[in-house]
């Protein structure tokens, strides 16, 4: 059994669209039926009436002059009318042409005492049923007791007429409803087609796992069409279709990358740790420095392999993306980071801020700021200068007094596991900066990388500044 539910969208709209006009139709042809019916019935037994009553006044215009009618038609005004003369004793006079057409009915009582009445031009009228045809009839008396002329008219011809409108109202709705139907399948077809192309991408999309970017001139494979989008709803829908699959397949290659470097990132750690690891079978032929030596570099491969790992695991997994957005003074992120920085390394750490505030996730911006301060205290263990931090207008500036950055790689230290020459003899997975980049494009800003006059290197990012006002997001830009 088929259920509407399972139609598709396009017999759904033909279906809906004929309702509608049938359910119109049907409204609009009743209440016309019923105003004409009414309209033409009134008519019809106006014109009777009218009828009757020149034929009342004749007859007592005719007793007045001391005549006698005759009798015949050219005492009426109507027609399809049939006179016949009544006498008092109930007999019946009718003038016609044709016998056949005679319509044969037995007087009642009260036509009796019409006839049978002494004033001219006495009317009783009624509609009575003649062989089941209805009909009007009117009884004029002639005065004198002379008798009374009948009046009989039958209602068909009025009923016809109606039968013939009710069947011309019944053609023409159902012609409307019928165009009415082609109209809305043709909407339906036109809308739903490319619903039906962009299912059938989503299917091709499922049943394949291929995130590449629509193809319009595939049609059965889900793909004809999504690119002659319109402006409606259902070309919006299929614009952001192609855009989600776009994203999907950036992402899609973006894991791709980042499992394919982090495999060649932890392959050397990995390596060191699997060398070390044979020496300690034989570590009982070590003398005490070889011993010691071995255990810090295994401490060291350990570190740097945990370091990576969490550093892969918050780059896959975007946690950052979690935490809520806020107003963030960029003075204090700086102040938390330089704190922390002492601690740990002993360096002593300047900060120089203003009253920057941005819009941002607080733990997000402060992993930002403390990746190239960390940085600077690793490439230059023996420094004795200060690392600075400088907040200006939205941009954060970390300065160091290090070995600098090669100009023919200051274009690459924010790619991903890229690690600068003067870097690659020491620990670390080439993320930080990269990480770095992604968080000051997710806030809307962008990084930047300099050699920094007298000698060292300036790391930094610049976003949007925010303007308080109410609860809102970003005002301005700095």
């Amino acid at each position: 059994m088929v259920r509407p539910s399972d139609w598709r969208l396009g017999t759904r709209f033909a279906a809906i669209f004929a309702l509608v006009a049938a359910v119109v139709i049907t409204l609009v042809g009743t209440l016309a039926y019923t105003t004409a019916a009414a309209l033409i019935r009134a008519d019809g037994e106006s014109e009777f009436e009218n009828t009757v009553a020149d034929l009342s006044d004749e007859l007592v215009s005719l007793h007045d002059q001391g005549g006698a009618p005759s009798g015949s038609g050219p005492l009426l005004s109507g027609y399809n009318l049939q006179l016949q003369f009544l006498g008092p004793d109930g007999s019946r006079t009718v003038t016609v042409t044709d016998p056949s057409e005679v319509i044969l009915f037995e007087p009642s009582e009260r036509d009796l005492e019409i006839a049978a009445e002494d004033e001219p031009g006495v009317v009783e009228m009624r509609e009575q049923t003649i062989d089941g045809q209805q009909y009007r009839l009117a009884t004029v008396s002639i005065g004198d007791g002379a008798g009374a002329l009948q009046l009989l008219q039958a209602l068909s011809p009025t009923e016809l007429m109606l039968d013939r409108l009710a069947t011309q109202i019944l053609w023409v709705g159902l012609f409307v409803a019928l165009c009415a139907a082609a109209v809305g399948w043709l909407v339906g077809h036109r809308t739903t087609g490319r619903l039906v192309r962009l299912t059938e991408a989503a299917e091709y999309v499922s049943s394949t796992g291929r995130l590449d970017p629509v193809d319009p001139g595939r049609s059965r494979e889900g793909r004809e069409g999504l690119e002659e989008a319109g402006r409606d709803e259902v070309g919006r829908l299929s614009s952001a279709f192609n855009a989600m699959l776009a994203r999907l397949a950036r992402s899609k290659d973006d894991q791709r990358r980042l499992v394919q470097d982090a495999a060649h990132e932890l392959r050397t750690p990995l390596t060191s740790l699997y060398t070390n690891v044979q020496v300690l079978g034989r570590v009982d032929r070590l003398n005490p420095e070889a011993r010691e030596s071995l255990i810090e570099d295994l401490r060291g491969e350990t570190r740097e392999l945990t370091a990576l790992v969490n550093e892969l695991v918050g780059l896959a997994t975007g946690d950052h993306e979690d935490e809520p957005m806020s107003a963030v003074p960029l003075a204090e992120v700086a102040e938390r980071v330089a704190k922390r920085t002492r601690r740990r390394t002993g360096r002593d750490i300047v900060v120089d801020a203003d009253d920057s505030v941005v819009w941002g996730r607080p733990g997000s911006l402060e992993r930002a700021v403390a990746n190239p301060v960390e940085n600077s205290a690793k490439f230059d263990p023996e420094g004795t200068a200060p690392i600075e931090i400088r907040v200006r207008g939205g941009a954060v500036e970390v300065m160091d007094r290090g070995p600098g950055i090669d100009p023919a790689e200051l274009d690459h230290v924010f790619e991903r596991f890229y690690r600068a020459t003067v870097a690659r003899g020491l620990p670390g997975s080439g993320l930080g900066l990269s990480m770095v980049k992604e968080i000051a494009q997710t806030h809307g800003g962008r990084v930047f990388a300099r050699n920094r006059e007298g000698g060292g290197a300036v790391i930094g990012f610049q976003l949007p500044l925010f303007a308080p006002r109410g609860e809102e997001g970003p005002t301005g830009t700095g």
